[in-house]
């Protein structure tokens, strides 16, 4: 579940950019302009402050004058090769450069595949289990989070959902904390996390207030959460750079499942054991999920919105039902 011109080691750049509202698209003159060894400079440095975990940083490879932009290309710890784009007056971070004509085409020949076909690869059953492997914050993962909840909603009981999360995470500790806490709440609180997700969704600074709202004992989630953290050293490994892949964090809870199932990435949707690529509009992902039944219930016949959930927090959409960015590789 990869979108063409993605580079996987560059997801998190691209979700702290989104959630800071950097984004801005085309050139941007200005009467300031700095010189190439000063854009360099100003973007290592912001690059090491603000989207790096600590200890962890980029180093300069080439910097070149493209025109209205200077082009920046960083070494990333992993050593992949990325290249970013900063603004002559040095205002404005782009995480990358994309080819609009190849984007739109390759975005419309994903569409014209979600609209002529159900996918292929899906096992049926009786009653489907639907495992979503996420991280909390991935800008991704909560668009598919977005859209499946209203085909849950739909479905009922008719089949098996359960919400996990990948084996590391990108976002930093607020991650670490949210996942721990969704964790306890499904344990708990099965019946009620398809609600607090519904409340959280909308503000990742919610989760406390959207227990509350949903009759969920924060105390006994928050006894759940550090017990959760000892067992599986969340924390502690965090701390201690232990079971980090590349520069982030491991996460352990689900890691017998992400092994199992080859999960690497933000969001991977599993159907009874089986990877499932699918659109992350509800009624494409409707489809999906219906499609693994051995008879459909009265319930797969809905009309559920054609629009993508946007990406991140937030309930806006996108009109396109053909993305498939992930958080990870």
């Amino acid at each position: 579940m990869k979108k063409a011109g993605i580079i996987g080691g560059i997801l998190v750049i691209l979700a702290v950019i989104a959630a800071l509202g950097y984004w801005q698209f085309g050139n941007k003159a200005s009467a300031d302009t700095i010189t190439l060894d000063d854009a360099k400079v100003k973007a290592i440095t912001f690059i090491n402050d603000n989207l790096m975990q600590p200890g962890s940083q980029v180093t300069l490879k080439d910097a070149v004058d493209e025109g209205g932009l200077y082009k920046i290309t960083v070494n990333m710890p992993t050593g992949q090769e990325v290249e970013s784009y900063i603004t002559k007056d040095g205002k404005t971070f782009f995480p990358q450069g994309m080819d609009i004509a190849q984007y739109a085409q390759a975005n419309q020949t994903q569409t014209d595949d979600t609209a002529q076909a159900t996918p292929a690869n899906v096992p049926k059953s009786d009653k489907p289990s639907i495992e979503l492997f996420v991280m909390s914050h991935c800008p991704y993962g909560t668009q598919m989070e977005k859209g499946i909840l209203p085909v849950l909603a739909q479905l009922g009981d008719s089949v098996d959902f359960q919400l996990k999360f990948c084996d590391y995470s990108m976002h930093g500790d607020k991650e670490l904390v949210e996942e721990l806490n969704q964790y306890c709440i499904e344990q708990d609180y099965p019946d009620k996390l398809t609600d607090y997700l519904s409340c959280f969704l909308a503000d990742e600074t919610g989760g406390q207030t959207c227990m509350q709202q949903n009759g969920i004992d924060t105390a006994k989630i928050a006894s759940c959460a550090a017990a959760a953290d000892k067992q599986y050293k969340v924390t502690e490994n965090a701390a201690n750079n232990v079971g980090y892949r590349g520069s982030y964090p491991g996460f352990t809870i689900f890691q017998a499942d992400t092994d199992k199932y080859g999960v690497s990435g933000s969001p991977t949707l599993v159907i009874d054991g089986q990877q499932v690529s699918s659109g992350r509009s509800p009624s494409a992902l409707l489809a999906t999920i219906c499609s693994a039944f051995n008879n459909q219930p009265d319930a797969c016949t809905a009309s559920l919105p054609s629009d993508t959930p946007s990406a991140g927090f937030g309930y806006g959409t996108n009109a396109s039902d053909a993305s498939a960015a992930q958080c990870g590789s």
